[in-house]
């Protein structure tokens, strides 16, 4: 079986940074598509990022793009999302999904129904 766990959230001041951590254990990671979701009270579930397994990136919106990074590790099966410049906008469960479709596209990867993984998430808040 395939398990995801996040970790790296926390209490942080706008305009600081996090890294959050996402180890998979079971499966063949290095040829999954790896995603960051996101998710906050009143609000669905959100796409952050994505990274497939060719090491391309895609990232949902203009804002998240120029603050945030998705990488991946596949010798220590890990995906990380680094978190700039945090804003309490950005507060919210952080998830980590793993695909094992293996196909391509930023449309496919922002549907959080292409991932057939997830972790528990991770609770980022920032405060003003």
């Amino acid at each position: 079986q395939v398990q995801l766990v996040e970790s790296g959230g926390g209490l942080v001041q706008a305009g600081k940074s996090l890294r959050l951590s996402c180890v998979v254990s079971g499966g063949t990671f290095h040829t999954y598509t790896m995603g960051w979701f996101r998710q906050s009270p009143g609000k669905e579930r959100e796409s952050v990022a994505a990274i497939f397994w060719s090491g391309d990136t895609t990232y949902n919106s203009d804002s998240v793009k120029g603050r945030f990074i998705i990488s991946r590790d596949n010798a220590k099966n890990m995906v990380y999302l680094q978190l700039n410049n945090l804003k309490p906008d950005d507060t919210a469960v952080y998830y980590c999904a793993a695909s094992q479709t293996r196909d391509y596209g930023s449309a496919w990867a922002r549907n959080s129904a292409s991932y057939d993984y997830w972790g528990q998430g991770t609770q980022v808040t920032v405060s003003s």
